[in-house]
């Protein structure tokens, strides 16, 4: 049996002009859920110091398999309902999986090669 490999994601959210309030309440309620989901090992939401219109959803779960079961929980549907509602401008999302040193050298020498 293959050791589970840590995976993350970000997602860089950025609020209309004038929506950066509602969108901070909003995201808010994917706090404790995300904590709360099988597999979590941290979960966040971060204001930007310097634009006070870009939030940051930040989760790392110990597996791939932990995090995409997060990414088809109901909680997620309120990515929709804020785009329906108009409330975000754009979303930069992204997942990561952990890789060593040596994974990433490899990788290297592949793409190299």
């Amino acid at each position: 049996m293959s050791t589970p490999i840590p995976a993350s994601h970000m997602a860089f959210i950025r609020a209309r002009t004038g929506c950066s309030t509602e969108l901070g309440a909003r995201l808010s309620s994917l706090i404790e859920p995300g904590r709360q989901a099988q597999g979590c090992l941290q979960f966040s939401l971060q204001h930007s110091q310097v634009d006070p219109d870009v939030w940051l959803i930040s989760g790392f779960w110990s597996s791939e398999q932990a995090m995409s079961a997060y990414f088809n929980s109901p909680a997620l549907m309120i990515f929709t309902e804020l785009l329906n509602d108009m409330v975000v401008r754009s979303m930069d999302f992204q997942t990561f999986t952990d890789a060593s040193a040596a994974n990433a050298y490899g990788e290297y020498l592949q793409l190299a090669g």
